[in-house]
């Protein structure tokens, strides 16, 4: 019955921790390739490479389902993943479409027309390659028309938040914040397109001002996810049991993962 969920390193463990919640009967492995984190800053093929060994990993603990809880993985190797390299038996699921969803009140699987919607001028804070990728942009032209979105890498913040520096990575938000918008002084929404972020939810949403609403991965996420297993039953796995794995050192990223989600959390070496 397992789902598998992938990050690049602990952000996912933000989807990780809404997912367990709202899919409690439902085991759930989790993987985090810790060893080549940050992902961010690779280029494709290293991102493609990478992520497409790790959805054989979880494939091997008996996950039909994976959930890419990487942005950047989503953004640079899931639409190659998807031309081909899947066998029809699995999917392997990105994080941008819960987001899009929710921007434009559209169900997962609507593939009707792009229409107009409300917010027009969007924000979307995420790492340099998820930003080079802009496949947020794509994406949500398939949906939507009209819409101006502007996007801010944002250097520096995954590896203070996966330090544990707290401080540095709130300084690093405001500085992106302040950096966006100067180009666009007025946004509408924001998108929190890492993984990592909704750790510094408050901090982006102080920056931005309370008028700016923040759009968050980690409950959308959970949410879409059980609607659609609820809509696909068959894509539930053979797997019986949850765990969490890493390609780091498991007591590091043990201690690492209780120190991010202030609850206990044990890996396992993958």
């Amino acid at each position: 019955m397992a789902v598998g969920i992938f990050d690049s390193g602990l952000g996912g463990l933000t989807v990780w921790d809404a997912v367990t919640k709202r899919l409690p009967d439902v085991p759930i492995v989790y993987l985090g390739d810790n060893a080549h984190a940050p992902y961010g800053v690779r280029d494709a093929d290293d991102v493609y490479n990478l992520t497409t060994a790790a959805v054989e990993r979880l494939w091997e603990a008996g996950c039909d389902l994976v959930i890419l809880a990487c942005n950047t993985a989503s953004a640079a190797a899931l639409r190659r993943m998807q031309d081909g390299w899947i066998p029809e038996d699995k999917r392997v699921l990105g994080v941008f479409v819960p987001l899009i969803e929710a921007l434009t009140e559209r169900q997962w699987g609507d593939n009707s027309p792009p229409r107009e919607v409300e917010t027009k001028h969007v924000a979307l804070f995420a790492t340099p390659a998820t930003v080079a990728s802009r496949a947020f942009q794509r994406e949500l032209a398939f949906r939507a028309i009209g819409v101006d979105v502007e996007a801010q890498p944002c250097g520096g913040v995954v590896d203070a938040i996966e330090e544990g520096d707290e401080i540095l990575a709130e300084a690093l938000v405001r500085s992106h914040v302040e950096a966006l918008k100067r180009r666009m002084p007025h946004p509408e929404a924001a998108i929190l397109g890492c993984t990592h972020y909704p750790l510094m939810e408050k901090t982006f949403q102080k920056a931005l001002g309370d008028d700016v609403r923040v759009f968050s991965q980690a409950n959308l996420v959970a949410d879409s996810l059980a609607d659609y297993l609820e809509r696909h039953p068959e894509m539930i796995g053979p797997g019986k049991v949850s765990l969490n794995l890493t390609t780091g050192d498991p007591a590091v990223v043990s201690d690492k993962a209780t120190q991010f989600l202030r609850r206990k959390v044990e890996f396992h070496a993958a």
